[in-house]
């Protein structure tokens, strides 16, 4: 499997985020937001947290790629 180009953003010149969409089961997606707003960021900032966490934890040595770590 070939790796992908990086693609760089004019403005700042970093390479630019995948994005992508995701469907929650309604408890789950109100949860999230419970969360986001105690937290005071966006449910988006917490999915990635999550994510992040999950991928530590089951690839440990991959913790930190692609964040400067």
């Amino acid at each position: 499997m070939a790796a992908k180009a990086k693609h760089v953003t004019k403005s700042t010149g970093e390479p630019k985020m995948p994005r992508t969409s995701v469907s929650f089961p309604p408890e789950l997606y109100a949860t999230l937001e419970r969360i986001a707003k105690e937290k005071k960021v966006s449910v988006a900032w917490v999915v990635r947290e999550a994510a992040e966490k999950y991928v530590g934890d089951q690839w440990p040595l991959f913790v930190g790629k692609g964040q400067g770590g």
